[in-house]
């Protein structure tokens, strides 16, 4: 059967502490491939924000279908005390658009190291059986139908971040754990909330977040203890 159609499917904030994931689906045309390339589809990760947004545009305005789907911090939370991880968590997303997606075949960017075991996990969330999937590691550098999505996933993500960071009037970086001004936010939203919840923009399951407040509330004890005296508080580390 001639292909006509293909579908790439990729994902935007997966080890993000602040802000959405963000799963993205984008159907086109088999053989507008060869012109999106040469327009610089590629990678979002290789583009620079100014160039995703141009190219978003023209992924939005030629695609046959694009499909997003947004999963807050407060979702990821309660999916994973529920003892669902993030692995099922983006299969369960995936599986969503596949079951949109129709007449192509699918390519997924394997969020593990084990594309067979992953194709798997989203089979099985997967109502439509006869939907024909490729996974496999790295496929948002090497399948343009992929590179679009993660491009959409990206600029989607990207404008959740900026508006957020307009509505807390604080620019806290792009909120993954490797951001110095995250850190620094966050550790600001623990100080400030005196104990309560931190806010739902927060994924407070994250190692992240609870070493932070693990520390805050260290920090706190030690304060409590030696009455601000710096010198022995100097003497125990945390």
């Amino acid at each position: 059967m001639l292909i006509q159609f293909v579908t790439g499917i990729d994902e935007a904030g997966r080890g993000a502490v602040l802000g959405p994931l963000v799963v993205a689906g984008v159907t086109i045309e088999k053989n507008s491939e060869k012109k999106l390339k040469a327009l610089g589809v590629k990678d979002s990760k290789e583009l620079t924000p100014k160039k995703r947004e141009e190219l978003f545009q023209y992924i939005e305005s030629t695609a046959k279908d694009t499909f997003v789907l947004k999963v807050a911090p407060c979702r990821i939370d309660t999916y994973r005390k529920n003892g669902v991880n993030l692995d099922k968590i983006e299969a369960m997303k995936m599986a969503e658009i596949i079951d949109f997606s129709s007449n192509s075949i699918i390519y997924v960017d394997s969020l593990t190291h084990n594309p067979g075991k992953f194709k798997a996990l989203i089979k099985s969330f997967v109502k439509n059986k006869n939907a024909e999937m490729v996974v496999e590691n790295y496929m948002d550098e090497s399948v343009i139908a992929v590179s679009a999505a993660s491009i959409v996933a990206k600029v989607h993500r990207d404008r959740e971040i900026e508006e957020l960071k307009r509505q807390v009037g604080f620019d806290f970086g792009v909120g993954y754990p490797h951001d110095a001004l995250t850190i620094q936010f966050i550790e600001k939203l623990i100080q400030d909330s005196k104990g309560k919840e931190l806010p739902d923009f927060v994924r407070k399951s994250w190692v992240t977040t609870e070493m932070l407040q693990e520390r805050s509330w260290q920090k706190k004890l030690k304060e409590f203890v030696f009455g601000g005296n710096k010198t022995e508080m100097d003497e125990i580390e945390y």
